[in-house]
């Protein structure tokens, strides 16, 4: 067996050609696959309509959003909002299902340092949120803009100004209402209003024909009249509050086939 050198040397001093090396052929690149829609029979491929066709038939499905989160300080009910899980809750599906993509595109902040109510150190973050709604056919809205704040003690405030921003660029684009009655839906003469009993409300709550928006406003109106925490009896003899026992027909009632949303 030769070595490396004296091949060198042979090659050196013969008259023959050096052979060409070997090159292997590069590999052809495989093709990508499609990245079709996955139709289904929950979401059936889209429509190819027009971005504003699609998104008012989004808007369609969508329709109402109710005012289902609790706010509760020191254990006690302050008021009841939408939060960003309803709205994308409400959103995700009727999206997807029309061929909708909402996409941020570009967004301003500012920050502030500042301090709670109780004197903690809090950062306030301030965004401003471009968005793209595109449709089906790759078309897209005008460029549309929502802002959002929050205030966070940690690093999560940009993340929840974000939601907030999203939050209201789909409830006011699409514009979507709470399907709460109006206040100016009856006209009612002034006067002393009458006190309702413990045991007026929870007969109330334990009828099965009183509606989950019903139930929300039992809610509140206990909250305004401090008696939440009233113990009353409810269907099975024991002693519960009224503000679990509201809650646990409203919960039962919504999680039965064809609750309201």
């Amino acid at each position: 067996m030769t070595s490396l050198t004296e091949r060198a040397e042979q090659h050196a001093t013969s008259s023959e050609p050096i052979p060409a090396p070997a090159f292997t052929a590069p590999l052809a690149a495989e093709p990508l696959p499609d990245l079709d829609f996955e139709a289904n029979e929950a979401y059936p491929a889209p429509d190819m309509v027009p971005v504003h066709i699609a998104w008012l038939r989004v808007r369609n499905d969508v329709r109402a959003v109710a005012k289902s989160d609790r706010h509760i300080e020191n254990g006690k009910l302050k008021y009841h909002f939408r939060g960003i899980e309803a709205a994308l809750n409400a959103f995700g599906p009727a999206t997807l299902r029309h061929g909708i993509t909402v996409m941020a595109v570009d967004m301003a902040t500012s920050y502030r340092d500042t301090k709670s109510s109780r004197g903690n150190p809090m950062r306030e973050c301030t965004v401003v949120v471009t968005w793209q709604v595109l449709g089906p056919k790759g078309d897209s809205l005008p460029l549309l803009k929502s802002a959002g704040e929050s205030l966070d003690s940690g690093d999560k405030g940009t993340a929840k100004a974000q939601s907030l921003a999203l939050r209201a660029l789909l409830f006011n684009t699409g514009m979507i209402p709470t399907g709460d009655p109006e206040p100016e839906a009856a006209q009612v003469e002034r006067g002393d209003a009458p006190v309702r009993s413990a045991n007026d409300y929870r007969d109330e709550i334990l009828n099965p024909d009183t509606s989950l928006g019903r139930l929300e406003q039992i809610s509140y109106e206990l909250g305004n009249a401090r008696m939440l925490h009233v113990l009353v009896q409810n269907e099975n003899g024991d002693e519960e509050t009224l503000d679990a026992l509201g809650m646990r027909h409203y919960q039962e009632r919504k999680a039965k086939p064809g609750g309201e949303a």
